[in-house]
């Protein structure tokens, strides 16, 4: 059988690892859009904590024998607290002044986070082990699915709905919301404005370091890891609309399946394809797909 002249087994596995790359689009993209929605700082230092969540990985592997699923964990929460030191030493300065310092500020920590890296391991790249629970594929009939792609949809989808519940449906994420609003309206009624402020940039910092950990056995572990993705990720907040957190999760899932199908038909545009959209979207509306309007 065959879809537009393609092989249909082609034509899916294309599908299932466009829903791959959407799935690392929409968990990076939603950590940009929740530290922009809710702190107004661009964060660039996003693929290289990206980076660094893959390293403490397949470092903690390496060097201790921790296996992927302790690291799981773990290298959030590492990762986290990296992002709380960022956001208390460097960050918090910069509250309430232009965006475009925090932009290069954060572009200059993902410089030297990844220096530091490439001194240290250079840019060959480290491979990672697939965890033996989720090694082989599953036959289908219509197609071979490869189990640990099928796991990291799956794991994204869960953690960016959940991430969307807890901001858009919960006390705690109103809060949040009102916390940037009106900080000192809010700390009037008793809330640690400065605390949840520091937790929500160590959140995105950690859901960073998460997508980090499920894309080290499918891609090398390198230093540039971070960099090679985040402009596309960036792209992809545009597209969905600056701090809009479903926006992101959607954009980023249907922007990764468009990406995975232009290969199949016209492979030369499949690195470019993100930003043609963004491009139409920007002209037909400049606020993004499910952005709010000024």
């Amino acid at each position: 059988m065959e879809i537009f002249g393609i092989p249909l087994q082609a034509f899916l596995g294309q599908l299932v690892l466009g829903l791959v790359n959407g799935a690392f689009y929409a968990m990076l993209s939603l950590g940009l859009a929740v530290i922009f929605g809710l702190l107004d700082i661009v964060n660039f230092a996003h693929g290289a904590l990206y980076m660094v969540g893959a390293f403490a990985a397949w470092i903690m592997l390496d060097k201790f024998g921790i296996n992927f699923w302790f690291a799981l964990v773990i290298a959030p929460l590492i990762v986290g607290v990296l992002g709380v030191i960022i956001e208390r030493t460097f960050l918090k300065r910069l509250y309430g002044l232009d965006p475009l310092y925090g932009l290069l500020l954060t572009f200059g920590l993902s410089l030297i986070l990844e220096g530091v890296f490439r001194d240290q391991y250079g840019v060959s790249g480290q491979s990672y082990p697939v965890p033996d629970l989720l090694a082989g594929a599953t036959n289908l009939g219509f197609m071979v699915l490869p189990n640990y792609r099928a796991f990291v949809v799956v794991a994204s989808l869960v953690v960016c709905l959940g991430t969307w519940y807890l901001i858009e449906r919960t006390r705690l994420g109103a809060y949040l919301r009102a916390g940037t609003e009106n900080a000192k309206l809010v700390q009037a009624f008793g809330v640690n404005v400065p605390l949840m402020v520091m937790l929500t940039y160590g959140g995105g910092a950690a859901l960073a370091a998460m997508a980090g950990v499920l894309a080290a056995p499918i891609i090398q572990v390198t230093p540039l890891m971070g960099s090679n993705l985040i402009i596309v990720v960036f792209a992809v907040v545009v597209i969905g609309g600056m701090g809009s957190i479903l926006g992101s999760v959607i954009t980023g899932l249907g922007l990764g399946v468009i990406e995975g199908l232009t290969r199949v038909f016209y492979p030369e545009a499949s690195s470019v394809v993100v930003f043609v959209v963004m491009v139409i979207v920007l002209i037909i509306r400049p606020a993004g797909l499910f952005g709010k309007e000024a």
